[in-house]
């Protein structure tokens, strides 16, 4: 007797044979993706030219970590196995014009995925210079979205033509993005999640917060508990829904794009809440897209023909070998963040794929910040007149309505945030603020306008305030979204000075 097949796998009468003559590509996931891989374009073009506006600040000839120097390091650490520890483009040429060409060019290269040309090849390309990008904005791009473009941007080589086993691994990402965040906020407990405060701070204390946050803050506690108990579950119950039958994993697909949907409304987190749901897609199928898209289109891609059998059966084996290769490696990076150590067995094969970033766990939000501590930089001409420096994104002045952002992360006001936390983020403050003492123009353009019209300030000094927004009354009475107390120097770094400061520096 025969076993009928699955309503997911079951095409419509007038597809039929076209997807039989297909296999062993992903049959009933052609539709799924064709857009996937038209919204991967539009994430890969809104992070391409987000880098592309600050990447000579942040690795420029003056820049904060100077490109020259990432690979002057890389090979007197590693000699001719530089290019494995540190893969990138850059290591052909590394001048401003190179950084500029790479971060516009990824822009060319994600319009042209768009329109749906040469993808096999655009995808390859697209991996490679946000990878050179990636390396050369050090701590700036060293976060979970970076991570997960490029974790997805590799899968989608393999995506045209493709078997069932990259729609697998798809899952298999976005189950380790969900999950593993889930399970980092029980790991670390942290007492806001376990009892159930995170939301009660985090609006508040997020690094980049917008108008929607200040609104968000203001819910009644109630509410907000249920929304942190609410993000527990979507992230630790949820994700393990994605491998049952269809029913349940459009449940996994709907909850998930819900929870984005509302932290996009209260956050400015970049591309990453986009990102995740558009990887929601392959929990979907082309019977759900089709109820969405209009017929004829739907029926115009799934008529196109496949790839000759010979180059399926090839991306169905490198398919293959690149499972056997990120499965491993992330299920090895997901169990050294259950050990909360390096685990040396397990963890080589990590160790071995990191700098390229197919493999990566992830931790989103683990700890919740329970106040608002901010540093101000204030800049100076003669030590005793003092102009705040004026950035556009992270909050400073208590009248500035937080701005919507998304999908633009920059990259300098984000950092802005970790800086009371620790040392270890003092080394790119200093550096920060003696390339705004020297004036150069690539990292003033960071600022919302450059302090005395773009003069070189002699000295810099650096405060601490608490933040905390206003209650709807406060802002009623004075037009305020925040309201912060002076807490004093930032002892670890009160001041930078220019010396010796010249004549011109003079005000006089």
């Amino acid at each position: 007797m025969t076993t009928p097949r699955s309503d997911e796998d079951r095409p419509p009468a007038a597809a039929h044979d076209e997807q039989r003559r297909w296999a062993p590509a992903a049959a009933g996931y052609r539709l799924v993706a064709w857009v996937f891989l038209r919204a991967l374009a539009l994430i890969y073009l809104a992070a391409f030219a987000s880098l592309a506006v600050q990447i000579r600040a942040l690795a420029g000839a003056g820049g904060i970590f100077p490109l020259e120097e990432q690979l002057t390091a890389a090979a007197g650490e590693h000699g001719l196995m530089a290019f494995l520890a540190y893969p990138s483009l850059f290591w052909l040429a590394a001048g401003d014009w190179a950084l500029l060409a790479v971060a516009w060019g990824g822009c060319v290269l994600a319009v042209l995925l768009l329109f749906g040309r040469w993808q096999r090849g655009l995808l390859i390309l697209l991996y490679l210079f946000y990878l050179s990008l990636y390396h050369a904005g050090q701590m700036f791009t060293n976060f979970q979205w970076d991570f997960l473009l490029l974790e997805t941007g590799f899968l989608a080589i393999f995506l045209p033509g493709g078997s069932r086993v990259v729609v697998w691994l798809f899952r298999w990402v976005l189950f380790k993005l969900r999950f593993l965040s889930g399970a980092s906020k029980l790991i670390s407990a942290d007492p806001t999640w376990s009892g159930l405060t995170a939301l009660n701070y985090y609006f508040e204390t997020q690094p980049l917060p917008h108008t929607g946050s200040w609104y968000a803050h203001q819910l009644p506690e109630w509410l907000l508990r249920t929304g942190t108990a609410g993000t527990l579950f979507v992230e630790l119950i949820v994700p393990f829904f994605m491998f049952l039958p269809r029913p349940w994993r459009l449940f996994a697909a709907w909850a998930t794009i819900l929870w984005q949907a509302l932290i996009i409304a209260t956050s400015n987190h970049n591309f990453i809440n986009l990102l995740t749901i558009v990887l929601c897609l392959f929990l979907f199928d082309d019977r759900a897209l089709r109820r969405v898209l209009p017929r004829r289109l739907a029926d115009r891609l799934t008529a196109v023909s496949p790839l000759p059998a010979r180059a399926r059966q090839a991306v169905a084996v490198a398919t293959l070998a690149a499972a056997l290769v990120v499965l491993p490696a992330g299920a090895a990076a997901a169990a050294e963040m259950f050990a909360r150590r390096p685990l040396p067995v397990m963890g080589a094969a990590y160790r071995a794929v990191e700098p390229w970033r197919i493999a990566n766990r992830y931790h989103i939000f683990p700890t919740i910040e329970t106040q608002r501590i901010s540093v101000q930089i204030d800049a100076s001409l003669d030590g005793e007149h003092w102009v705040p420096l004026d950035f556009r994104y992270a909050p400073d002045d208590p009248f500035e309505r937080p701005p919507f952002i998304v999908p633009h992360q920059p990259r300098v006001d984000w950092m802005l945030w970790f800086v009371p936390m620790g040392p270890v983020f003092l080394d790119w403050l200093t550096r920060f603020g003696n390339r705004i003492l020297a004036g150069d123009p690539r990292v003033t353009a960071l600022l919302a306008k450059p302090p005395f019209g773009g003069r070189p300030p002699r000295m810099l000094r650096l405060r601490v305030y608490r933040y905390r927004f206003t209650t709807p009354a406060q802002r009623a009475e004075t037009g305020a979204w925040w309201t912060r107390e002076d807490l004093g120097p930032f002892y670890p770094l009160p001041v930078l000075e220019r010396k010796p400061p010249t004549a011109r520096d003079d005000p006089g």
